[in-house]
């Protein structure tokens, strides 16, 4: 999978712009988790929307500020793992643990 990572808080304005053109997928995973390790490994075989929509990663270990900006920028609760769908600036769709599917954003997008 050809992830964008997630490493500078000011990638997030980066991420509302560019939502404006298409869905942009964050996918926030903690490195320590099993959990999070397997709905990462299980997303990844299932995605197949990565010419519809550009995918970041957040390691949210190393970079947890960035997750809590998030959190606030978009209104939405911290999970881990977590992904959100982004367009037009807004969180249209969010899921966490293994509530997270690819299959759920093939109808969305």
């Amino acid at each position: 999978m050809n992830w964008k990572v997630l490493e500078h808080i000011d990638q997030i304005d980066q991420i509302i712009n560019e939502s404006w053109n298409k869905p942009v997928l964050l996918f926030k995973h903690s490195t320590r988790c099993i959990i999070s390790k397997m709905a990462l490994k299980n997303f990844e075989s299932d995605f197949s929307l990565q010419d519809v929509m550009d995918a970041y990663y957040l390691d949210l270990i190393a970079y947890r500020n960035i997750s809590n900006e998030i959190a606030e920028v978009f209104k939405v609760e911290h999970q881990s793992p977590q992904i959100l769908l982004i367009k037009d600036g807004k969180v249209i769709y969010h899921a966490s643990h293994e509530s997270i599917d690819a299959n759920v954003l093939m109808k969305l997008v």
